[in-house]
């Protein structure tokens, strides 16, 4: 086993993660932005109003993504597996 294939495998996982997470992250910080701009020009100082809508969002954007990152994470897993006897040989 290679560093440049550890390195390559680490690079893999990470571009993974944040593309699989991305989805989920980027929709939840939208609601987020246009609820503290709601409670700014209102001038409600609620802390719990954004919590229901984040969540609900977030589900949202899961069932949306969902088979779409679980390819991604499945793709990446058979990647590794694949490379399982270039690492043990």
């Amino acid at each position: 086993m290679s560093y440049e294939f550890v390195i390559s495998l680490g690079k893999n996982a990470i571009e993974t993660m944040l593309l699989v997470s991305l989805p989920v992250l980027g929709f939840s910080m939208v609601v987020g932005l246009i609820i503290s701009v709601f409670q700014s020009v209102t001038q409600i100082q609620e802390m719990t109003i954004t919590f229901v809508q984040k969540i609900v969002v977030t589900f949202l954007a899961l069932l949306l993504f969902g088979s779409w990152m679980l390819s991604k994470l499945t793709s990446l897993l058979h990647h590794i597996i694949v490379s399982i006897p270039t690492i043990t040989g």
